[in-house]
């Protein structure tokens, strides 16, 4: 990738994120509603943090650090970059103040492309592209937690945004895959991340994938069939979790008067039967499947099948477990962290949703979340057993 493309794309990146955040008030900045969700002031400094101790610290001798404390309190998970604040514990966090974390934001930015536009290394360029990646998935995750934040609000406000879901219209077909041997995995020289890594054959079973998303009208007719009751349609650890946690429906849906409401950015409104529906968990995607008497495809399934697919709107889940793929390899320290040390206990989503970054995935991406995951714009489609 040419420097000026790389840049521009790196001064995009960085707007769109500020963008995101615009039609938030300074009180949400800071709210943390539980463990999984992150402040949407500690994605806009966790994200310029990315770039300053991977780039800027190491590659430019004269950078003064913006704040001491902030390597400290914006790490995220990275052990080899050293402590940091826990993540239960970053809504505690009212200060630094919005201002300030903007203000990080600013200089570290400015610091960035004046580094690469005097040493536009390949080393600096291949870490500047993980780190505009790396702001990328934050920007999705940005928008998963806001929704939370707002979506568990009395008042159910609403926010400014583009990121609808659409109607599933099409008519409804199986896509065939022929049993065979196929070629799976990242095999150009387009950036990808290190877990599409290695590029390797898998046999296929003869298959049909459906060409459409499950909707709400569809999921709805699985609850009035006591689904959610029904325990041999469930893992037994999806048993469990949902009886602990007391669930009956999808995450943001209430029955009111009869009638099923959810939360979404325009505030509460009535569930739409023609939408495909959305937060629901491995668990409850699992268990809908077997409703149907057909199961969720693998991702090497989806893989071979995406091109004739209509996908975008929503992650979908996958049966297969987050592993890694023959040779796979981890980077050297604190950059080997990002996707290694995950796969355990994980299941693979793939495609992408209303709140990816433009171009940001690709057929082969792993997008990967625990099993129990509600709150990420994640969708059901199926195949046949």
């Amino acid at each position: 990738m040419k420097i000026e493309r790389i840049l521009e794309k790196f001064k995009i990146t960085r707007t769109n994120t500020e963008n995101l955040c615009k039609p938030l008030e300074i009180e949400d900045y800071s709210v943390q509603p539980n463990e999984n969700i992150s402040p949407p002031k500690w994605h806009l400094a966790h994200s310029t943090w990315f770039f300053e101790q991977f780039i800027l610290i190491q590659f430019d001798k004269n950078y003064e650090v913006f704040h001491e404390d902030f390597g400290f309190i914006f790490n995220s998970y990275y052990n080899n970059a050293g402590k940091r604040v826990l993540r239960p514990n970053r809504g505690l966090m009212s200060r630094p103040v919005v201002s300030e974390v903007l203000s990080y934001r600013k200089y570290v930015t400015k610091n960035i492309i004046a580094l690469v536009e005097n040493n536009p290394s390949d080393e600096i360029l291949n870490l500047l592209q993980i780190g505009i990646n790396h702001e990328e998935q934050h920007q999705e995750l940005l928008a998963y937690d806001i929704k939370f934040i707002l979506g568990n609000q009395p008042t159910f406000p609403s926010f400014e945004t583009e990121m609808h879901l659409k109607e599933e219209t099409h008519k409804s077909e199986f896509i065939q895959i022929k049993e065979g041997v196929y070629e799976i995995g990242h095999n150009n020289d387009n950036f990808c991340f290190d877990n599409e890594l290695g590029f390797h054959k898998t046999y296929i079973q003869n298959t049909e994938i459906a060409n459409k998303l499950i909707t709400n009208g569809e999921f709805i007719e699985f609850m009035n069939a006591d689904g959610y009751e029904n325990f041999n349609l469930w893992h037994a650890e999806g048993w469990d979790f949902i009886n602990q946690n007391n669930i009956k429906a999808p995450l943001y849906w209430y029955k009111i008067e009869g009638e099923w409401y959810y939360y979404n950015f325009n505030g509460l409104e009535k569930v739409n039967p023609n939408l495909p529906v959305i937060h629901c968990s491995y668990y409850e995607a699992y268990a809908f499947a077997e409703w149907k008497g057909m199961r969720l495809p693998t991702e090497f399934e989806w893989e071979i099948a995406s091109e004739k697919l209509n996908h975008g709107q929503l992650w979908e889940w996958t049966s297969s477990a987050y592993l890694p793929y023959p040779n796979f390899e981890k980077a050297a320290g604190a950059l080997g962290e990002y996707n290694g040390k995950f796969m355990v206990n994980q299941h693979v989503l793939r495609g992408s949703s209303i709140a990816t970054s433009k171009d940001h995935s690709r057929k082969t991406y792993r997008n990967f979340f625990h099993t129990s995951s509600r709150w990420i714009f994640s969708g059901i489609r199926l195949a046949k057993k």
